[in-house]
Formats: structure tokens, C-alpha cells, sequence
């Protein structure tokens, strides 16, 4: 199995690559989901506090709790290619690899963009308020370690059809050796 984990900063495009997944049928898992999920099953509102909170109780003493879980579920998978989003350290990359074929790509974009995506897309965890704490956050859990080690970068500025182009471009020469 190659497992193609998807890194970026909070708004930067990841979701492009759950896009491509499922257009090609892969599976595609990210940390996110799975923190909002727990939020629900907790009955909390899920505000940027909330998820931070959860996501980090979540994470662990040794900050691979939630990896630790999407891992699992995406070896039972059986599946020739599967995505995994939201890694945040270079520990979470290391166990990833230790069970699979694993390339890193880190999706960019400049941080007035991001925070222009923040005020559009309405997602209940996103809050222009909390926008520096939340890029503070992700970098205390170690997130530019994977940005900066990654095997491939795409530079998320232009259209979403760019994006996706990029992205195959990326997915086809990573898979071909």
C-alpha cells in the first residue's frame, strides 16, 4: 500500500487532495474528521476551542493518538493507494512509514489567502479570531517539521482545476517510482 499523507497549514487546500481521492476512488482519512466526530459524540459545540482542545487530548502523551487510529483504519482497507490527512509531527510520518509505503505531500499557500479562505468557507471550527493561535497551535504540534520534509510541495494559489493538475502531476511520478 502507498499512503500519500497530505500536510498544510490550517486553510492552505488540503481538502483539493480529498477532491482527487475520491474522483479516483482512493480512500482518504483525515485527523480532522475524526476530531469532529468525538466532538459530536461529546455533545460539544464544535467552536475552534472545543476541537483544539479535544484534538489535543485526543493526539496524547506522545502526540500520535489520533494517527494511531486513522492508520488502522486505512490498513484494513486492503487498498492499493489511500490518503491520510492532518499529520502534524515528523513521529506521526515515521509510524505511517513503518507500516506502509508513505509520500509527504505539503499543500502551501500564503497566509493572507488562508485567512481569506477562513472567512469564506464557514466551517464551525474556523474563526478569523483565532486564526494566529491556530496557526501557533499546529505549529506547536510540530506541523512545519512535515511541511518542510516533505517530498513534494504544491503551491495552492491559483484556480482548484490548477490545484487538482498539480496534484496528479505529483500523484502519477510519486507512483511511478
Amino acid at each position: 500500500m502507498t499512503i500519500f499523507i497530505i500536510v498544510g497549514m490550517p486553510a492552505s487546500g488540503k481538502n483539493c487532495a480529498r477532491d482527487y481521492a475520491d474522483s479516483k476512488g482512493y480512500p482518504y482519512f483525515a485527523t480532522g474528521d475524526i476530531v469532529r466526530m468525538e466532538v459530536k459524540k461529546r455533545q460539544l459545540d464544535a467552536n475552534a476551542e472545543n476541537m483544539g482542545k479535544v484534538s489535543t487530548q485526543m493526539r496524547g502523551a506522545d502526540g500520535l493518538g489520533v494517527t494511531r487510529q486513522a492508520l488502522k483504519t486505512v490498513l484494513e482497507l486492503n487498498s492499493e493507494y489511500a490518503f491520510l490527512e492532518g499529520m502534524r509531527s515528523w513521529q506521526e510520518i515515521m509510524l505511517i512509514r513503518e507500516k506502509a509505503d508513505a509520500h509527504v505531500i505539503a499543500f502551501l499557500a500564503p497566509r493572507k489567502l488562508r485567512l481569506s479562505r477562513i472567512t469564506s468557507r464557514g466551517r464551525a471550527d474556523d474563526s478569523v479570531d483565532v486564526f494566529d493561535a491556530r496557526d501557533m497551535r499546529e505549529i506547536e504540534y510540530g506541523t512545519a517539521i512535515p511541511i518542510a520534509l516533505a517530498d513534494s510541495y504544491i503551491l495552492n494559489t491559483g484556480t482548484m482545476k490548477d490545484t487538482l493538475e498539480e496534484l496528479d502531476r505529483v500523484i502519477n511520478e510519486a507512483c511511478a517510482g
